[in-house]
């Protein structure tokens, strides 16, 4: 097995960690020379990949890749893999067995708290979501032409170690804003790793939503944090007149709970299947330091 991972931040690199249990030939694509290095220090071989055009270097190591995980936001561009001029993904990765694209939960938009599942209508709110939906599409026809399983992976919003509420304490940024009736899914980074190999090793293809089984209030993963770490939450802040960036905002404008039963039912078991287990883990042994790596 060759994987190639395009975009290899803090998903990317907990879905090389989870391949690395099958395989040690793994590359990551970054922007810069210096997550290169971070990458190399972690055994995944690095290529400089800026999400525009395909060097000498990253189409040899596509022409021997064998399982590809796309992790690169499409933009305004489209998806770099997918754009005009770019060949083929059957011509470009002519040994693929399987690929993986990530992409959001943001994709359902808004649903009044509803549950959602793989075939709930898309309704997709930002202009990122409907780049997302594209983007999917994309892929998923490409897989259809050169005849390779594609996985879409709908990732709820992800944390683990490095990237947590416990690090919002610690920098004095936790807030527990209050809109009521508002849930959000998550996600662990490694039930991600996980996931992406069970579908890669079963050559799975089609949608599945990567998340947690309990989609609950934000204030609350803050006051559980809190909890564990011994001090006082911070004091509630109505959305109403909270500060908040625009996107930030736009996030509390989608409201749904999405449902993971597609990929359980196929005999995923996620290790984290909740904040309260994941946060204890968490706190238990200090792994929510982790590393400060960005997406």
């Amino acid at each position: 097995m060759k994987l190639t991972i395009l975009g290899a931040g803090f998903s990317g690199q907990a879905i090389a960690e989870a391949f690395r249990t099958v395989t040690g030939d793994i590359v990551g694509t970054t922007r810069s020379a210096e997550k290169a290095e971070q990458l190399r220090q972690q055994g995944i071989r690095p290529l400089i990949f800026d999400g525009q055009a395909i060097d000498a270097a990253l189409s040899a190591r596509l022409a021997e890749t064998t399982h590809l995980v796309q992790s690169i936001a499409p933009g305004q561009a489209g998806d770099p893999l997918l754009r005009a001029g770019v060949p083929p993904l059957a011509t470009l990765c002519p040994r693929l067995a399987w690929a993986g694209y990530l992409s959001t939960v943001g994709v359902y938009g808004d649903h009044g708290g509803a549950w959602v599942d793989e075939d709930t209508v898309l309704n997709p709110v930002s202009v990122r979501s409907r780049e997302r939906v594209e983007a999917e599409d994309g892929w998923l026809t490409a897989g259809d032409v050169a005849g390779v399983p594609v996985a879409v992976l709908r990732l709820a919003g992800i944390y683990g170690p490095g990237r947590n509420t416990f690090w919002n304490f610690e920098e004095g940024t936790a807030r527990r804003l209050i809109k009521p009736g508002q849930v959000f899914n998550r996600i662990r980074v490694e039930d991600i790793g996980a996931s992406a190999l069970f579908l890669a090793e079963r050559k799975m293809g089609g949608i599945f939503n990567i998340t947690d089984d309990e989609p609950a209030p934000p204030q609350d993963v803050v006051t559980e944090a809190a909890r564990l770490m011994g001090v006082a939450p911070p004091p509630e802040i109505p959305f109403e007149t909270a500060q908040l960036s625009p996107m930030a905002r736009s996030f509390y404008g989608e409201n749904k709970r999405v449902s993971n039963a597609k990929l359980k039912a196929l005999g995923f078991s996620f290790a984290y299947p909740n904040y309260r287990v994941s946060l204890a883990d968490l706190w238990r042994d200090g792994r929510w330091r982790g590393r400060r790596s960005g997406e």
